[in-house]
Order: C-alpha cells, then structure tokens, then sequence
C-alpha cells in the first residue's frame, strides 16, 4: 500500500492537495504525519525525502514529492479517475492554472497563511495580496464559465487535480473572510464541504501542535481550537 507523508493538517496547505484528491476517490494509502517546526521535523522528513519537504508519496520503489507531481503521478496509475479532465481543451486549462498556482502567488501565501483552525476579520493585506486574489478568482470565474456546467467544482462534476491544487486558497480565502461575489462563494462553498475535506479539518482539529508563524498575530473572530 502507498504511503503519503504529510504535515500538520491544520496548516499544512502543501500536504492538503494529494490528501484530498486520494481521499475523495477513495484511494488507499498509509498516512505518516511528522508536525512542522519540530527540533526534530528536518530529519524525521529527510528520511523520506531528499528534497526535505513533505508532501512525499512512496509507493514500491518509487518516491515522488511536490503535490503537483504526486497529483500526476496519481493521474497516470488511476487513469479511470477524472483527476484531469477528459476534454483536450479543459485539461490544458486545467494543467495551466495548477502549474501557475504551484509557481506563483507568493503574496498571498506569505500574508494568508493555512490556518484551520481560526478565522480572522477581513482587513486590507497590502496591493499585492489584493491582485494575488483577483487573479485567482478569475482563474476560478473562467474556468466554471467555460467548462463547470456540468457540477460544482472547477471542471463540472468532478473533483480534480486543479480543484485539490486551489482547495488551501479556498481555506485561505475563508479564514481571512476576503470578500467574494456569489458564483466564487458558492464554488468555495462546494470545496469546503466536500467530505474529504472535512475529515481533513476534523483530524486537524484535534491536532495539539502549534506553528508560531501560521499563527497570525491579530484577534480571531473564531477559533475552533478552544477547549481542546
């Protein structure tokens, strides 16, 4: 059986994305999680990557790390699950928006980092903070326009590589309650309530490890942690 080694759950954006997509079809795999920021973190992931970064999918001989490539890894051993969209031209739309996510939005993810665990008013987080988002709810906007008829998610009915890539700016998105229209409240909506999701949440809920620097220092409006 595969084994995914992941991070933290309530912060852990990166560990998120092949989590969700084996979850969601149901994939069986060993679950390994080593918490972040740990005086042992570094070594305990050294010896399952080299690259010293978690995600990593260990299946036989094979080691692959970065979610993006365990997703296409995931995609070539599955090829009956929708992980890309069956039509040419939704996935190369759909391979192009995962690889631009997995690149860029470097503002957003420094001013907005995963927190599952609280939420947060929304305040004005600096210009490019502001464009990060307004090119990813376009990704988004497009996307559903031209190939989401067919269901909720990014692509139509299915849940896919590209909506597993884009699920930890749906969390983000949500805890800093940046404001949306309609149509992108509603396909964050069909993420956030997608049950893999939710178990994910769940699981990190009960997590008792804390990484400072994900912890964003202003008041929460909520934090579902209390009490644990």
């Amino acid at each position: 059986m595969p084994t995914l080694v992941i991070a933290n759950k309530i912060y852990s954006s990166w560990s998120l994305r092949p989590w969700i997509l084996m979850r969601h079809y149901g994939l069986p795999f060993e679950e390994v999680v080593i918490p972040l920021d740990q005086p042992e973190t570094r070594a305990r992931i050294l010896a399952y990557s080299p690259a010293g970064k978690v995600p990593v999918l260990i299946d036989g001989d094979a080691v692959v790390w970065e979610s993006l490539a365990i997703l296409e890894t995931l995609a070539e051993r599955h090829p009956d699950l929708p992980i890309w969209p069956r039509d040419p031209a939704a996935r190369a739309l759909a391979r192009s928006i995962t690889g631009e996510m997995h690149a860029g939005f470097r503002a957003l993810r420094a001013a907005l980092p995963m927190n599952l665990g609280r939420r947060y008013a929304h305040r004005d987080r600096g210009a490019d903070v502001g464009a990060d988002v307004a090119r990813i709810t376009a990704i988004w906007r497009d996307a559903r326009d031209r190939f989401g008829a067919g269901g909720p998610y990014l692509f139509g009915a299915d849940f896919g590589a590209a909506d597993a890539m884009y699920a930890p700016v749906v969390t983000r998105l949500d805890t800093y309650q940046w404001p949306v229209e309609a149509d992108i409240r509603a396909y964050m909506d069909a993420v956030l309530a997608l049950p893999a999701f939710r178990e994910w949440r769940e699981q990190g809920l009960r997590e008792s490890w804390l990484v400072p620097h994900d912890e964003v220092d202003e008041p929460a409006i909520e934090n579902y942690r209390e009490g644990l």
